[in-house]
């Protein structure tokens, strides 16, 4: 009797063991980008400040996703090769969000010129959308192409050989709270994209007190 008891507390102990070794081994993003040691610190490459104008004539900037998750991509309007394919992916995104209040998506468009408010707000309307969750934005040229390649770490500029006439990244980014990047994912794949809305779920995970 005595070494069944102490059989039965052994694997109760074990059981708990492996329970709290699982929550200390709970998935975590990794920080993506260069990174800097400041003294004994770790300073991590963040999306710079920025400011555009979104679908509804509003700002949009670095404000407006504060203690926020968000997701981001560049396209253009008129792109007639990868851009449909990423925005049916992104509605994926999209809907699987609408119960997340903490997580937003951010599209850049790379045409500017063509790309005016009205013709996003058009573009986001036959998408279905709202903007509280979806911000399509524009603004200067050169300050799109630049946050495309210095803080998302994506391509981003004009191209005349290339279809359309710009060629861009087809990857969405993941961006933390702390505007960190914590993935890059194929936005025409699907299966990139399934683990992309996965990752958000860890991300917001990491900010449950």
């Amino acid at each position: 009797m005595e070494n069944r008891s102490s059989y039965i507390l052994v694997v109760l102990l074990a059981i708990v063991f492996a329970s709290c070794n699982g929550q200390k081994e709970k998935k975590k993003l990794p920080i993506m980008g260069r990174t800097e040691i400041d003294g004994t610190d770790t300073v991590h490459h963040t999306i710079a400040d920025f400011k555009f104008v979104d679908q509804d004539s509003n700002w949009v900037s670095t404000e407006t996703f504060k203690d926020k998750i968000y997701v981001a991509d560049f396209f253009f309007t008129s792109c007639p090769t990868i851009c449909p394919v990423m925005k049916a992916q992104m509605l994926r995104v999209y809907d699987s969000i609408q119960n997340k209040p903490d997580v937003l998506i951010l599209s850049h468009t790379i045409d500017p010129k063509h790309d005016t408010v009205a013709v996003l707000k058009e573009f986001a309307d036959r998408l279905g959308v709202e903007s509280s969750k979806w911000h399509f934005v524009t603004g200067e040229k050169d300050d799109i192409y630049k946050i495309g390649q210095t803080s998302y770490m994506v391509s981003a500029s004009e191209d005349p050989a290339e279809p359309g006439g710009y060629i861009h990244s087809g990857a969405f980014i993941l961006v933390d709270k702390e505007r960190r990047v914590r993935g890059l994912y194929d936005g025409t794949k699907p299966d990139q994209v399934d683990r992309l809305i996965n990752d958000i779920d860890v991300l917001l995970q990491e900010y449950e007190k």
